[in-house]
């Protein structure tokens, strides 16, 4: 037997036809209803479990759905008066189930309209478009706030630059920082990133065969996406000074890097502390106006954008920087 879209073998008993078919309803969640052209149910299958079918009797839309929801397919199906018309009815169903009922006119022998009902339970795609809504608006903010802070970045660079080339070249490693930072927090899932990976990360790019010249010790906190930001960019700027200014390579005493976490009668705080070792020499070097180029960024930008305080000490044998923030803003 063929008709339109369907085809089927003859069957004995055609009846028999729902024996397979409701199986195949059942796994794909969906719930068929046929009414006549006096809106009796003549089939209905696979009710889905926010209702229910009761047994005994003819059952009809408002002993299965209630009286507000049959009224609301009454409607729809009103406006349904020549073969192919269609409606769709969005339902809630409790605080979180949705169902969409879709209704169609189809014709029943030779000239009777008949309603067919399909109910999909869309929850879980409607709980997919609004996360994926909140992911996106979320990228959304993360993007605005990164587009200030290279803002930010680019005019305190340009303030403190002789030259084009000399701007391009700071510009560019700082850059490079928040890039290395932001892919830490993408592969948290937007959680932030940890402590010892920013150092890890900033030692791998400017000392690569040498990444035990900057040691590590304390507690390896987790920092908010904002702190992972500048605190990365903090340590992008004490790398690369100790690189080019403070003799790291040459004089070869490692850099001392600790973190803890500390607590007081006002709440719990992050200390992150760079020490240093200076030789004679690039104690020198360091009073020149490059050498001081990143201490805008060190004692003013990063402190401020993470809500804390910070020192930058250079005196005797050793430099000294250290960043206090509060907890809330890196967990």
């Amino acid at each position: 037997m063929s008709e339109g879209l369907i085809w089927t073998k003859p069957f004995p008993r055609e009846d028999r036809l729902r024996d397979f078919i409701i199986p195949g309803l059942v796994d794909l969640k969906l719930c068929l209803i046929v009414q006549d052209p006096s809106g009796d149910i003549v089939y209905v299958a696979n009710v889905p479990a926010p209702w229910r079918l009761e047994l005994g009797g003819e059952p009809d839309m408002v002993s299965i759905f209630g009286p507000e929801i049959a009224e609301r397919l009454a409607r729809a199906k009103d406006r349904l008066v020549a073969i192919g018309d269609r409606a769709v009815v969005e339902i809630m169903a409790g605080a979180e189930q949705i169902f969409e009922f879709r209704i169609q006119a189809v014709m029943a022998g030779d000239s009777d309209i008949h309603h067919l009902t399909t109910l999909v339970d869309r929850s879980e795609e409607r709980h997919r478009e609004r996360l994926l809504k909140a992911l996106l608006r979320e990228v959304s903010h993360r993007s605005k706030n990164l587009l200030a802070i290279i803002q930010s970045l680019a005019l305190q660079t340009a303030r403190h630059s002789r030259s084009l080339d000399f701007f391009l070249q700071k510009f560019r490693g700082r850059l490079y920082s928040l890039a290395q930072s932001q892919d830490l927090i993408t592969d948290s899932s937007w959680r932030g990133a940890g402590v010892f990976s920013l150092i890890r990360q900033q030692t791998e790019k400017y000392l690569p065969e040498n990444s035990d010249l900057v040691q590590v010790e304390g507690e390896d906190m987790m920092l908010t996406p904002n702190a992972a930001l500048h605190i990365g960019l903090a340590l992008h700027e004490l790398v690369v000074n100790a690189v080019i200014h403070g003799g790291l390579l040459v004089n070869g005493k490692p850099v001392l890097v600790t973190c803890r976490r500390l607590e007081a009668d006002d709440g719990a705080s992050i200390e992150i502390v760079w020490k240093e070792p200076l030789s004679q020499a690039a104690r020198q070097a360091l009073e020149s106006r490059e050498a001081h180029f990143g201490s805008t960024v060190l004692e003013r930008v990063v402190p401020a954008s993470v809500n804390g305080r910070a020192e930058y000490n250079v005196g005797g044998e050793l430099i000294r920087y250290a960043i206090c923030f509060p907890v809330e803003t890196a967990e």
